[in-house]
């Protein structure tokens, strides 16, 4: 006789076990998911050093060629294209390696940057009265069309290089070190000192870092806090395992939109110094050319970001074009920067616009904006 009473407590016994295995299936992935990161409060340096001895090295680069381009600001000195290219091309990665292939072309192609360097050197200029080779006018040196070379190359730097060689860091495969390298190439110090100071810190921040300081007011909502926080939480993501690879997307594209932000709203803090000074009763030869340095940093810092990857980046590439154009310094032209001296009526009215654009692109406020006018590490004295 068929036994049923086996069948159905084979099939108990079955729906039993298959409920078992679908029970711990479901409360594993339960305690996944409940999985909570553990963020400490501070950064481990353990290791900054030698992890980043590469970035390290690449700012020490930086710091080299710019050292030498600033020797150009005497009439008494000139530069030679070859030794700027051989401090540009150093090491390896050398600055050149990491640069994109666009800007790298605007610093070193045959009409580039170290060009209008060598043959600017040695020479004086008045935007008033310009010249063929540009020249020395203040305490700073331009080329013939009122726009410094200098502040083209370094600041530019930051975002064509710098920025670059971090994105490229995102896309390789993380521990530690990488996080460790990220900081490092955007100027950062694992002590996050906020400040450039040396005499009241062993360890200031450099380029990049320096002005998302700049731009931060210390109430802890600000770039830098921002950046510290990110920094922390991508160390932990990382140091936490996979379970946390959100964690650490997450952080990084808060750090690389506020590395940006604070970029361009230096942007605007150097657009409404220009328009002061240029702006004032009867400013001196002296503070005009202050101005046109302030400006040309403000379009160093700006153009930068051209081809950098969209994914990478909030403004656009056509944006930066536009914004180029609006600042007398158009990527595809030569510039008329001479003209913020001899038209500043006409003219100075194009920075406000400069300042609404990136306003609109990053929702800045009003009160962002007051903010970015002020330099608070030195309004702060920290």
């Amino acid at each position: 006789m068929f036994n049923t009473d086996k069948v159905n407590s084979s099939k108990n016994n079955l729906f039993i076990a298959l409920f078992g295995i679908f029970f711990l299936i479901v409360s594993s992935s339960c305690t996944d998911q409940n999985k909570t990161l553990s963020i400490p409060e501070d950064y481990n340096a353990t290791n900054f050093i030698t992890s980043a001895t590469t970035e390290l090295a690449v700012l020490n680069q930086l710091d080299n060629l710019v050292s030498e381009m600033k020797k150009g600001r005497s009439v008494d000195n000139n530069l030679e294209k070859v030794v700027l290219q051989n401090l540009y091309q150093a090491g390896s990665p050398s600055l050149a390696d990491i640069t994109t292939t666009y800007y790298d072309s605007k610093i070193n192609g045959l009409t580039g940057f170290f060009t209008e360097l060598e043959k600017a050197a040695g020479n004086e200029y008045n935007p008033a009265t310009p010249n063929e080779t540009g020249g020395v006018y203040g305490s700073y040196l331009f080329n013939q069309y009122g726009l410094e070379p200098e502040q083209q190359v370094e600041k530019g730097i930051f975002a064509a290089a710098l920025y670059n060689h971090f994105v490229r860091l995102t896309k390789t495969e993380f521990s530690e070190n990488t996080v460790h390298q990220m900081a490092a190439i955007m100027g950062l110090n694992p002590s996050f000192p906020s400040s450039n100071n040396a005499t009241l810190h062993s360890n200031p921040d450099r380029f990049a870092a320096v002005y998302v300081a700049r731009r931060d007011k210390n109430d802890r909502n600000g770039f830098y806090s921002i950046l510290k926080k990110e920094f922390i939480r991508l160390q932990a993501a990382v140091n936490q395992g996979s379970d946390f690879n959100d964690e650490r997307d997450e952080a990084i594209e808060t750090i690389k939109q506020t590395w940006e932000k604070a970029i361009l709203a230096t942007v605007i803090n150097y657009s409404y110094a220009t328009i002061a000074t240029l702006s004032s009763t009867s400013p001196t030869d002296v503070q005009k050319a202050s101005a046109l340095h302030a400006y040309g940093e403000a379009v160093g810092f700006l153009h930068g970001w051209k081809t950098i990857a969209q994914a990478d980046k909030v403004i656009t590439d056509a944006q930066i074009d536009a914004l180029l154009v609006l600042l007398n310094a158009p990527s595809n032209g030569n510039p008329t920067s001479y003209l913020f001296i001899t038209d500043a009526t006409n003219q100075l009215p194009k920075l406000l616009d400069v300042i609404s654009e990136i306003q609109g692109i990053y929702d800045f406020t009003s009160a962002d904006l007051e903010d970015f006018k002020k330099n608070w590490v030195s309004e702060q004295s920290r």
